[in-house]
């Protein structure tokens, strides 16, 4: 065997000499690790894996616990410097084929047999060093995620409830890609689930709209079970999209329960307002069992009229449908009926089929109606009127809440 038998002691003391850069160094490059060799301790790191290396080409053991916690360490400083993975892969890969011809047991291998038996427990013990680098790497980058997902839930808890100065949100609206000197609408969903910053819808949205939009003017979080979506509203694509993708986000993700979509407001106290508006609207539909899945805050602007004033509407209610609390059965099949003859246009046959009712019976009930409160559904003004008292009914909780 030509060359001299180096010894694991002899490597080790040579180490530095002996392992050129696996990759050639780039000058013009930014550098992405101030103060080091750029890469958290790189060399100090290569010193040690080749030492790792040799041991392992003599004595065939696997790397020790404080071997493997070095590694680790290495992974994780380096991805907090900004290094990639795929760039420490690279370079133990690079170091360790420089380094094959020259490891004391590939040296001494007399024998094919030897050489695969020293080949595979330096393969081995690369294998493991470098899971422990991803390890660590992946364990940097997961506590920069949960970092930037609790920074960026703290800013929309201080933006939507105004709970820091104006100066300070607009300086953090910057990071997170906010100009609130702009107008912004704002999209809230909610579901069955609650959702959390790692729950599979929200997931899919937001790779699904930085995929197709990029870092816009949006912002998406979680804020107490439910999804928000802030947007510049010259984008009307991205709410649009995320309200789309809120209702049907794909196989194996739960859709929304429902959508609601705020206003169009300048300002921060503009984003506080339409994030308002789009819980008020959630609220109201779901008081007012609204069919459908989306709504939309401008559609819904005559209820907060109903409701300023709560006694004036609590009136109307007493009086114009109190009486249909004599009917047999109660007032509820009533109430009902007028609620669904007015969802269908006042067109009887289309009414009577929604209730399972037949048209005979229907007429019967609207005659009772008209008999009851003195309104008939057929004059435009005591129709109005109804309506009006049965909105009011579902806001109040009559008849199930006393007035």
């Amino acid at each position: 065997m030509v060359g001299p038998p180096y010894r694991a002691s002899y490597f080790r003391s040579h180490a530095s000499s002996l392992l050129p850069y696996a990759v050639p160094v780039d000058e013009s490059r930014p550098r992405p690790c101030g103060g080091d060799d750029g890469g958290g301790g790189t060399e100090e790191f290569l010193g040690r894996y080749a030492e790792l290396l040799a041991d392992a080409s003599e004595t065939g053991r696997r790397p020790r616990r404080d071997e493997l916690e070095a590694c680790r360490a290495f992974g994780e400083r380096a991805a907090e410097r900004g290094l990639a993975l795929r760039e420490l892969v690279g370079l133990c890969l690079g170091r360790t084929r420089r380094l094959w011809g020259s490891l004391p047991g590939v040296d001494r291998a007399g024998t094919a047999a030897e050489r695969a038996r020293t080949g595979d427990a330096v393969l081995g013990a690369v294998e493991i060093a470098l899971a422990a680098v991803g390890e660590g790497h992946e364990r940097a980058q997961r506590l920069a995620v949960r970092q930037e997902e609790g920074e960026r839930r703290e800013f929309v808890d201080d933006l939507l409830h105004g709970r820091s100065d104006m100066g300070s949100l607009a300086e953090r609206a910057q990071r997170f890609g906010l100009r609130l000197a702009g107008v912004h609408t704002v999209a809230v969903a909610v579901g069955e689930e609650k959702y959390d910053d790692v729950h599979r819808t929200v997931r899919r949205i937001e790779r699904e709209l930085l995929g197709r939009f990029g870092p816009r003017d949006v912002l998406l979080s979680t804020k107490e079970g439910r999804l928000v979506c802030i947007a510049a509203s010259g984008d009307r694509d991205v709410l649009e999209h995320f309200v789309s993708l809120a209702e049907s986000p794909g196989a194996g993700c739960p859709g929304a329960r429902r959508t609601a979509v705020g206003r169009e407001h300048a300002g921060a106290g503009g984003i506080v307002r339409s994030y308002e508006e789009a819980l008020g609207a959630l609220e109201l539909a779901d008081r007012l069992a609204l069919d459908g899945v989306r709504m939309n805050a401008s559609e819904l602007l005559v209820f907060p009229v109903l409701l300023r004033d709560r006694g004036a509407m609590a009136d109307l209610v007493g009086t114009v449908l109190g009486p249909l609390t004599k009917a047999r059965g109660g007032a509820e099949p009533l109430l009902e009926t007028l609620t669904v003859c007015a969802a269908s246009g006042y067109v009887n046959a289309e009414a009577a089929r929604r209730l399972g009712l037949s048209v005979r019976t229907l007429s019967y009930r609207l005659e009772r109606i008209r008999t009851l409160t003195g309104y008939s559904p057929a004059d435009p003004l005591q129709r109005f009127t109804l309506e009006a008292a049965v909105m009011g009914a579902r806001l109040l909780g009559w008849p199930a809440k006393e007035l």
